[in-house]
């Protein structure tokens, strides 16, 4: 049984999320405890509960101590199968954070995975589910990990009830992605969105991005998605917010977004996401800050030598390079810290058995 502290690093939800995956894909009992230890707080939280729930199911894993406010969870996973699956945050809680968690499980499946998730669909601390669908996903491609994600209700809080389906192709290993020069941008795409209020606040985000951005010589094209009640998609509370992605000529993707809040406004949303996305194309990084974390798992599963480059090297990203170390005694990464940071690692080559 490898031994996770939660405090580590971080010491947040990413700890827990990438620990179960690991745990999940490598048939290994783990004990996490400390869970959150560092959050004001701290334990276990709705959608952390839900995120390992779902992973269980999918490994039939034997879990003890999953319960709200939990500081410490015992998991032994058994063999991963496909399936058609449903779990319910119950609250706004970041569905897309659960789907970080199953993401790598799934892969190594013996079957196809289907999945609805109910709950938040854009939260404040995680990545909205339209920069999954536009810049993790596409990313994860190129490590020939293929699924498709719909999004058929959004969820704000405080209810949440937004949904998304994943439908997960697994695959029998991931293949090394070298991402080493940014290129340049192609043009820049993005979606302004909104639920529940005027129209006219999505152009306001989108008008404030795109004039930013060509006023720094890009060819932007911003998508406008302004729900109202008698639509299907549109979620239970008001919300709105703008995500970002750059494509570029070498076939990076590097993403932003921000999120509307009452008081804020709307221009100053797309602002925010603007200023963010030229920040990361200015440093000549090949993944942004917040994919770099996610990426990490793939990398030190996949066979041969990965390489990306970020602008930032946040803790997340260190956090989960420790973890995939533990894990994995065989991979070896190698960061070179700079603007942009190179992060190179020459993964295990994992196949599914």
């Amino acid at each position: 049984m490898i031994e996770v502290d939660g405090s580590m690093l971080e010491g947040g939800g990413q700890i827990l999320r990438m620990s179960v995956a690991l745990s999940a894909v490598l048939g290994i009992p783990i004990r996490v405890f400390n869970i959150r230890a560092k959050r004001s707080d701290p334990g276990l939280k709705a959608q952390h509960i839900i995120a390992i729930k779902s992973v269980a199911d999918l490994v039939n894993a034997e879990v003890e101590g999953l319960k709200l406010n939990s500081m410490e969870i015992t998991f032994k996973p058994r063999s991963i199968s496909g399936g058609n699956f449903k779990f319910d945050i119950g609250t706004a809680g970041s569905t897309t954070l659960v789907l970080q968690s199953l993401l790598p499980a799934a892969a190594f499946s013996n079957s196809k995975v289907n999945v609805e998730l109910i709950g938040g669909t854009d939260n404040p601390l995680a990545p909205p589910v339209d920069y999954v669908l536009n810049v993790l996903k596409p990313l994860l491609t190129k490590f020939d990990y293929n699924f498709d994600i719909g999004v058929l209700r959004r969820g704000f809080y405080p209810r949440g009830g937004g949904i998304i389906r994943a439908y997960i192709n697994p695959v029998s290993k991931f293949k090394s992605v070298k991402l080493e020069d940014q290129g340049s941008v192609n043009i820049i795409r993005g979606i302004s969105y909104s639920s529940r209020l005027p129209e006219h606040i999505t152009h306001r985000m989108a008008n404030s991005a795109s004039k930013i951005l060509e006023k720094h010589g890009f060819n932007v094209n911003i998508e406008i998605e302004a729900l109202q009640a008698n639509h299907p998609k549109c979620a239970f509370n008001p919300g709105c917010g703008i995500v970002l992605w750059a494509e570029t000529s070498t076939g990076c993707l590097l993403g932003s977004n921000s999120l509307g809040e009452i008081g804020k406004p709307a221009e100053k949303v797309g602002e925010e996401a603007a200023m963010k996305l030229l920040d990361e194309l200015n440093y000549g990084g090949t993944v942004d800050s917040h994919a770099a974390d996610q990426l990490i798992v793939y990398m030190a599963l996949a066979e041969g030598k990965s390489i990306i480059k970020t602008s930032n090297l946040t803790m997340h990203t260190l956090t989960c390079i420790e973890l995939a170390k533990k894990f994995l005694p065989d991979v070896s990464f190698e960061v070179y810290k700079g603007k942009p940071t190179i992060i190179e690692c020459i993964g295990v080559g994992f196949r599914r058995s």
